[in-house]
Formats: structure tokens, C-alpha cells, sequence
């Protein structure tokens, strides 16, 4: 029996990282499909319900996945290009990138953070090594080796002394018994404002958006669970985060498979979601709880499923108030889960996508051209 593409286990840097640009990426760009595929893939998803995921051909998403286990992150941002020869060595170039990463200060310069005029003229009058480069050659360099102008940040590190034991007990689950399987997790906080996204609209004339400086309506948390083996996902919005809500969330997920026999809920360390009432209810009712290590939220499965839930269901929206938002929602997953049962249908749109890209001889995944 072939084995199945998965891929491979994320790291706690990856694994942020792609929750980053899952939440705050543009919505449907060629990076944000790209990470959720490597995320959902890791989580243990299955290449068709991937596809159905990101609208793509399953095809294109063995080869996302195959790229991310060989290179990384270097996946999301492929590059297909050929261009004139070089006119600074590979030498030239690490002396650029390691002096970008040193502090100027460090280097006899009296500011804290290079610009790429004040780099670009230290470069070209720097006495050991002189390296004559444009500055926008010299972003490029940058951006090809990672580096970016960003601010300063704090960063999280999963601590969790049982980490590898729970991913084991997780990946295992999933791979084994996908149908007993279950995910949980709140996405929010859900507020009333005009949300930013895409459309279709004349050029130059984008649809507009008021501006809003009064919100009334307070927050709300949609609390969604997720089936691995169905691929159906379902959810409510409450008001806020509590164990009562979570214990009615779990008792929806033991609604779906009302046999008795064991199921398993994969969610987060949030408080809300190991009170002892929970925990009394779940043995009572043959669940087991797979907690996620702290701060690795990334390796939940239903994390993946809530990207396409912000871009098509809240992206470009302008809600009056929260029933209307709750609509919204509700509709989107009946449209959903009745989509995602049609494996003919899809597999039709799917052979039309690969025509269409044929035609014009364009690859999904394609980056934009970059200036020189």
C-alpha cells in the first residue's frame, strides 16, 4: 500500500510562523493557500480534504507538501526565474548579509539599525571588503536570504515538558483512527466593524468600507468543532470563553458519534477547556482529551479550517450586529459541508482550474515578477 503524503512535523518557529500568515496574510494569496496547506497537512488532514480546503488540485497540493518536507518554509515563496550573471560573488554576497545582521554600533557606526542607503554606503567605502551594490539589488539580496525590516518582538517557546509525547499521541490518533477523531478551539475575538478583503469591482474603483470609531456591540467567540474523518465543521458564537460553553461544544462532538465507543478531541491548554466538570463528563462519556502542548496551537487541525471561515465568510464584510454576523456564518458552513460531500462535482472544478491554467500556461503558486 503507497503511504500516504503527509507532511512532516512542524517545529514550534514553523508552526507560529504559518499561524502568522494564515491569520494575517492577504486573504487568498498564493502564500496564505500555501501555508495552509503545510499546516493542515501537518495537523493530519488528508491531501483531498486539503484540496477541497484550498480549492486546488490534489496534485498541486502532494506537490506543496513534498517541497515543504525537502526545503521548509522556503516553499511559500518559490521562485522560477533566470536572469544576466551575477556581478558580486557568493563571498561578496555572505559579507552583505552578515554585516545586514550585525548591529552598526558593533561596526564603529553611530546608529541602531541599518536603512539601506546608510548599508548600501558602508558596503561601498567599507575598507576590508568593498562591495558595490544598488540598493534595490541589495533588498532583494536581503529578502532571498530572509531578512526583512521588522520590529522587535517577543517570542513564545513551547515549554512544555511532554511536547513530543503529546504530538506523538496526536499524529498517531489521526492516523490511525481519523473517524474517532475531533477537533475543537474558539476563533475570535468576533467584533461589529467593517472588515477588510477581496472582490471583484471595477479597476481602479475598489469597493469601500465606512470607517468606524464607535463599537457598541462587544465581542463574541465562535467555539467551532471539526471532524477529521467527516470533514465537516460546525460551530456557534457565544458571548465569551467559559467551560460551560466548552462542555456544550464537546457534548455536540459526542452527539456525532452516539455508539459510546471512545472518540478523541484534539484542543488547546486554554483553562476554559480542562475545567473538572469536563473532565468528570468526559470519563463519564468515554471521550478522551488530546491537549495541544502549550503554546503550539498550530498543531490542532481545526487551526487550517478557520482560514477560509475569515476570508469568505467575514472578509469584505460590513455586519450591523452580532445575529447578522451569526447568520453569516451559519450559512457559509451549510455551504460548506454540503460542498464538501460532493467529490464529483469538485473533482470536475478542479479538472476546469487545470485547463484554465494550462491555457495560459500559468502554475498555481507562481510568484510575482520583482523589479531589478
Amino acid at each position: 500500500m503507497a503511504q500516504l503524503v503527509r507532511a512532516r512535523r512542524l517545529t514550534d518557529e514553523e508552526g507560529q510562523r504559518l499561524l502568522r500568515i494564515v491569520r494575517r496574510g492577504k486573504h487568498g494569496s498564493i502564500r496564505v493557500r500555501r501555508a495552509l496547506v503545510v499546516m493542515a497537512s501537518a495537523s493530519g488532514t488528508t491531501v483531498p480534504a486539503i484540496a477541497r480546503l484550498v480549492a486546488a488540485d490534489e496534485d498541486t497540493v502532494r506537490g506543496v507538501i513534498h517541497r515543504f518536507n525537502e526545503i521548509g518554509l522556503d516553499c511559500l515563496d518559490p521562485r522560477w526565474a533566470g536572469g544576466r550573471p551575477r556581478l558580486i560573488s557568493s563571498d561578496d554576497e555572505a559579507f552583505l548579509v552578515q554585516t545586514a545582521r550585525t548591529r552598526p554600533a558593533r561596526l564603529g557606526q553611530p546608529f541602531t539599525h541599518w536603512s539601506l542607503r546608510k548599508l548600501a554606503a558602508y558596503l561601498a567605502h567599507n575598507p576590508d571588503r568593498t562591495v558595490t551594490v544598488g540598493r534595490e539589488r541589495l533588498r532583494q539580496l536581503l529578502h532571498a536570504h530572509r531578512i526583512s525590516f521588522q520590529r522587535t518582538r517577543t517570542w513564545k517557546e513551547s515549554t512544555d515538558p511532554d511536547k513530543d509525547a503529546k504530538l506523538d499521541r496526536i499524529e498517531y490518533l489521526i492516523m490511525t483512527c481519523p473517524n474517532r477523531c475531533f477537533a475543537f478551539d474558539q476563533f475570535g475575538p468576533l467584533s461589529i466593524r467593517p472588515v477588510h478583503g477581496v472582490g471583484w469591482a471595477p479597476e481602479r474603483h475598489p469597493d469601500r468600507l465606512p470607517a468606524t470609531y464607535h463599537r457598541t456591540h462587544g465581542v463574541r467567540y465562535f467555539h467551532g468543532c471539526y471532524s477529521l474523518g467527516d470533514d465537516q465543521l460546525w460551530g456557534v458564537t457565544r458571548v465569551h470563553k467559559s467551560g460551560e460553553n466548552t462542555l456544550a461544544a464537546l457534548k455536540t462532538i459526542r452527539a456525532a458519534r452516539p455508539d459510546n465507543a471512545p472518540i478523541y478531541v484534539i484542543m488547546d491548554n486554554l483553562s476554559a477547556n480542562k475545567t473538572p466538570t469536563i473532565r468528570r463528563w468526559a470519563g463519564r462519556n468515554n471521550v478522551q482529551l488530546c491537549l495541544t502542548p502549550t503554546n503550539a496551537s498550530w498543531a490542532n487541525p481545526i487551526e487550517s479550517q478557520f482560514g477560509p471561515l475569515r476570508t469568505f465568510a467575514m472578509g469584505n464584510s460590513n455586519h450591523p450586529h452580532h445575529p447578522a454576523l451569526a447568520r453569516n456564518l451559519q450559512a457559509y458552513l451549510r455551504w460548506r459541508n454540503t460542498h464538501a460531500r460532493h467529490p464529483t462535482v469538485l473533482a470536475a472544478q478542479r479538472r476546469e482550474r487545470t485547463r484554465v491554467r494550462s491555457e495560459r500556461q500559468q502554475r498555481w503558486g507562481r510568484p510575482r515578477s520583482h523589479a531589478a
